[in-house]
Formats: structure tokens, C-alpha cells, sequence
């Protein structure tokens, strides 16, 4: 039997995903169980497909568009929105609620403004949002034009055609955002022991927890394509048992099987180099401070997530040069103070931003300029 919900589909950032006001969704089970809105979310993306399409659900296949919002008026004083996101499973019947996303989350008021849960006279506004994944705030700058978000404007955003007007996100408490700790072993540098020989990464968490490892350390040169890197067996077997084994160190579950699928990600980084993008123009070495290419999901991300591009610059700012953000940044560029951190990613630059407080030595705040636009409003079928 095929039930028909509310829905809005919305472009954030390089993600894309279904939003749903939470009063047009099933009341949460006892103790807050999601079951029934997961077979709902599955059944909308089309999830699970062995043959990785989501042909029969409005998922693209790939993690950054299998993704689905819920938000609400938040009863929070001095909060306007409430909203959970959850990563869909591409080929199983499963929805992780384990970190946020930072690129779909410049979608969130947009679509509130679309959706009537808040309204807006015209001008810039910062509404602030409160993201039930992290327990955490997030602060979202835009323009507002006959009451609904601006779209029109000069923003490029890498892996995004064309330009929209700028959205703004602000993390003004990101560290621990699932750990309680910015570096959550409480080092900079942590040695591994995966595929039989010696690791060694940076974990850390603003917005999200990151592994961050080098790329010679995954038989990598850093300016791979993401279905390069997915093709090779063997590079990505490395990289799930060294996420499996961080994410035991960061407390984030007491055994490798039991990992969460959304978080930690995987940043493997390097020295700037020359790159050619994925629409085929190339990428000049002097205007990167990084290289990045991000594993979520088990697969490499065709830009980068950007609660991964901001944790990428609060790891930048780590004092400790053990850091191998840092390490990579300083040793190319000894003059590099931030708070900007570009990124070179497949898709193009990403440029993130960390506030660091030398007094309570950790970071502060986080920001990334993101688009969004809202693509269609009406239902979803989803079958029982």
C-alpha cells in the first residue's frame, strides 16, 4: 500500500537530499525509536539497491545524495530550528543519525522559509538552528528576498554548476561535537597498527571526528578520482580498518564491527600538486594550502563534505605541529597563520575558516560559505 508524506526536495551544498517538516512524519517510537521513519526514508531514496541506483526512490546512488532532513520550529528559547539529519544506506535498509552534514545543512532554511515553519522580512538574516545529531548550535547567514530565500548570486561553489547567492554557516562551538573533545585521544598524532604494518593519523573533532592520514600512507599521490580511488580494493580495505580502529579510540563504540557508517570520516591528505578536476580543467598547485579527498560511506567524495572541509581548518590551527593538517600546511607555506584553509579537493576549492583561542586551546568557532536552493515541493510515495 503506497502512502503519500510531505516533502521538499532541496540541493545543499554538493549534497542533495529529501526534507521533511517533522509534524508530516510518524510520531518517534518508545525510548525514541526511528523505525518507522527509517523503512519511510529507505522507501522514498529507494533503499536498499544492490544494483547502487536507488532507481526506484529519489536517491542519486551515492552518499551525498542519499540524505534526508527533519526539521521543525524549535520551542528552544532563542532557537528558530530544530532539525535531525540522516544518512540513507545505498544498498541496505539502514539510516545512521551518528554526525551532521554540514553541506545539507545550508538547505535547512531555505526550506523552513519554503516549508512556512519560520518567516522573514527581506534582507540578511542569521537564524540559529539546533542539530539534535551533535547536540550542537549552527548559526545560518542569508539573504532573504519576498520571504523566501535569495537565490540568485555570484557564489561558486566547486562541484556545483553555476553561482547562487552565498549562505553562510557558522559553528560557534564545534569541538566534541560527538567525542566531548577536540582531539579525543588527546594527541595530536595516534599510531595504528592496519593491514599488518605501522599508521599514523591526526583524529580530531569539530563538527565532526576526522581521521586525517597522509595519502603515501594508503598507496595514494592525493590527486587520485574519487572511482579511482573507490576501484582499488585494496587501498579502500586500508581505509575501513583504520576508520574502524579510530573510531574505537575516539569512543565512538567499543569494537571495530561495530563502528558507525557516518562518522568518523576519512581525509586522506597531501602536499599541493598540480590536479586535474573532475570537469577537466586543472588545478594550479600555488592555489591550494592541501590537498583532500574524503572517504564517507565507502566512497570518495566527488568535493567534500563540510563539516569534514571545517574540521579540516580547525585541525589547521592544532598548535601541536604533530597535526598533519598543519605539518603539510606549514612545511609548503611557513607563513600561513589562518584562519582560512583552502582546499583542494576533485571538484575544485573549498575554502573553510577556525577561530583558535590560545586561552582555552581549543577552537571556538568553524565557518564555510555554502548555496542551497529549493528544488521541489509536494509528496513522496513510500510503500508499507
Amino acid at each position: 500500500m503506497t502512502q503519500w508524506i510531505d516533502a521538499t526536495f532541496v540541493r545543499g551544498g554538493t549534497s542533495k537530499g529529501l526534507f521533511f517538516r517533522e509534524d508530516a512524519l510518524p510520531v518517534l517510537g518508545e525510548d525514541g525509536d526511528t523505525s518507522e521513519r527509517d523503512a519511510l526514508f529507505c522507501s522514498a531514496l529507494g533503499s536498499p539497491d544492490s544494483f547502487g541506483r536507488q532507481l526506484d526512490g529519489m536517491g542519486g546512488g551515492i552518499s551525498s545524495l542519499s540524505k534526508v532532513m527533519v526539521v521543525s520550529a524549535s520551542t528552544q528559547e532563542g532557537v528558530d530550528l530544530d532539525y535531525t539529519f540522516g544518512q540513507v544506506s545505498v544498498t541496505e535498509a539502514a539510516v545512521d543519525y551518528s554526525g551532521n552534514c554540514g553541506n545539507l545543512s545550508s538547505g535547512v532554511v531555505p526550506f523552513a522559509l519554503s516549508a512556512g515553519l519560520i518567516e522573514a522580512a527581506d534582507g540578511w538574516h542569521v537564524f540559529r538552528l539546533f542539530n539534535t545529531n551533535t547536540s550542537k548550535l549552527v548559526d545560518v547567514g542569508l539573504g532573504v528576498l519576498d520571504g523566501q530565500a535569495e537565490v540568485s548570486g555570484d557564489l561558486m561553489v566547486p562541484g556545483v554548476s553555476g553561482t547562487s547567492a552565498p549562505i553562510e554557516l557558522i559553528y560557534p562551538d564545534p569541538a566534541g561535537s560527538r567525542t566531548g573533545s577536540l582531539l579525543p585521544t588527546g594527541v595530536s598524532r595516534e599510531e595504528f597498527e592496519v593491514g599488518g604494518a605501522r599508521f599514523e593519523a591526526t583524529l580530531v573533532d569539530a563538527t565532526l571526528p576526522l581521521v586525517v592520514v597522509p595519502s603515501t600512507l594508503v598507496s595514494l599521490d592525493g590527486t587520485e578520482r574519487p572511482e579511482t580511488i573507490d576501484a582499488s580494493a585494496p587501498t579502500m580495505r586500508l581505509i575501513d580498518e583504520l576508520r574502524r580502529k579510530a573510531a574505537v579510540r575516539m569512543g565512538l563504540c567499543q569494537t571495530p564491527e561495530t563502528a558507525p557508517e557516518v562518522v568518523p570520516k576519512v581525509a586522506i591528505v597531501s602536499n599541493p600538486q598540480s590536479t586535474t578536476l573532475l570537469d577537466g580543467t586543472e588545478l594550479p598547485a600555488a592555489d591550494v594550502d592541501i590537498l583532500v579527498r574524503v572517504i564517507s560511506m565507502e566512497q570518495a567524495h566527488r568535493a567534500v563534505p563540510g563539516t569534514a572541509a571545517m574540521c579540516l581548518a580547525a585541525a589547521a590551527l592544532l598548535p601541536d605541529r604533530d597535526s598533519f593538517v598543519r605539518c603539510i600546511i606549514e612545511r609548503n607555506n611557513p607563513d600561513w597563520t589562518g584562519p582560512e584553509v583552502r582546499l583542494g579537493t576533485p571538484s575544485g576549492v573549498v575554502t573553510a575558516s577556525a577561530v583558535w583561542d590560545d586561552e582555552a586551546q581549543t577552537v571556538t568557532a568553524t565557518s564555510l560559505f555554502r548555496t542551497a536552493r529549493v528544488l521541489m515541493r509536494g509528496q513522496v510515495a513510500v510503500s508499507d
